[in-house]
Formats: structure tokens, sequence, C-alpha cells
């Protein structure tokens, strides 16, 4: 299995997201968390994957003088996409709100994109999953931000959370994605990075 393949390596996760800690626990990998600072500014003409393909290169760029021969690096990013323009995270409750307001009763894109950087070499996957939202209530958009308080969510949801059980009809690929990394893309990605060593 994956974790006995890389008993020999060293993973180092650059994310402060609990809800990617855990999905790393939950595929049973070993792993330690580092975090370094980046200003994510990409440039204007990037569309979609572009973005978050750029992003999550930019995250590993503080940490490659320091990796060695067995280190694994992970970085990644997620935005929404509707509408010909990403939405980040939200500043405040006012821009949550707006946000939701923005993905409700359409269809929006949910991009993350994963960047392994090694010593020798980097690789970088991205996927994207289709979200619809149902129409919602102002009410229903201030109840959620007051009690979820989702300021660090990627289009301020969580889809995991009281609004994705209530307002999303229809998804197309991966849940997991939404919720914040695609852990089909870190299995099989580990396991080739693995096997190639």
């Amino acid at each position: 299995m994956l974790k006995d393949k890389l008993k020999d390596f060293n993973i180092i996760l650059a994310s402060a997201s609990p809800r990617r800690h855990a999905f790393l626990k939950a595929m049973h990998l070993d792993f330690d968390i580092q975090l370094k600072p980046v200003d994510e500014i990409y440039p204007e003409h990037l569309k979609r994957e572009e973005i978050t393909d750029f992003l999550a290169k930019l995250k590993a760029e503080p940490f490659t003088e320091s990796l060695r021969s067995k280190d694994i690096l992970i970085t990644s990013d997620t935005i929404v996409w509707l509408g010909g323009n990403a939405i980040g995270k939200p500043k405040d409750e006012d821009d949550a709100f707006h946000m939701i307001k923005s993905l409700s009763n359409k269809v929006h894109e949910v991009v993350t994109s994963v960047c392994f950087t090694l010593k020798s070499e980097q690789r970088i996957v991205n996927t994207v999953t289709e979200v619809t939202f149902k129409a919602l209530t102002d009410d229903e958009i201030r109840y959620y931000i007051h009690n979820f308080k989702p300021m660090d969510k990627a289009g301020a949801y969580g889809i995991q959370e009281w609004i994705g059980a209530i307002a999303i009809t229809s998804i197309k690929g991966s849940y997991n994605n939404v919720v914040g990394l695609p852990t089909h893309l870190l299995y099989e990605t580990l396991n080739t990075i693995a096997d190639d060593f």
C-alpha cells in the first residue's frame, strides 16, 4: 500500500487547512505540517486552473532551497470559478454574503491544483468539480455565515457544512475536491512518485 511505499519519504504539507490535514490522516499518510507565508497574487490574464497551478507552485517557492532528497512537499490552491471570474476567500462577512449570493441559483466550478515538489523535480495536477446551488434567500445566507464563519474557504462556503446539505442540488466530479483536496489525485500522484524512485 501507499503508506509502505512512502516509508522512506518525508511528506511535508504546506497548508493550515484542517480539512486537508484530516484527508491525509484518513489516507493513513505520515506527514509534517510546515507553513511559510506567501502573497497569493497571480497575473490577471490567467484563467481557471492556470490560476491554481500558478498559486500552488508559488506556495512551494519558499521551501525549495531547504528540501532534502527524500522530501515531498505538497502545496495546493483552490478557487471557485463563476462566469469567467475567480472567487477566492472572503475578506469579511459582507464579502462572504456577496460571494454566496452570486452563487445562488447558479452552476459554478471548484478548481484545485496540487503541486508536488521534490529536490529534483516538480509535478502538478489539477481537477474541476461542477457544483449547482439552489436559489438561496438572504436569511439563509446570513444564517450560514453567522453560524459557520466560512472566512477561510474559497467561495465562502463549505460543502460539508449546513449550506451543503440545504443548497447543493447537483455535483459533477470529486466531492473531496470541493471540501478542499482532490484526494484521488493525491493518491495517484504519490504512488507514481514512489514508483519512479
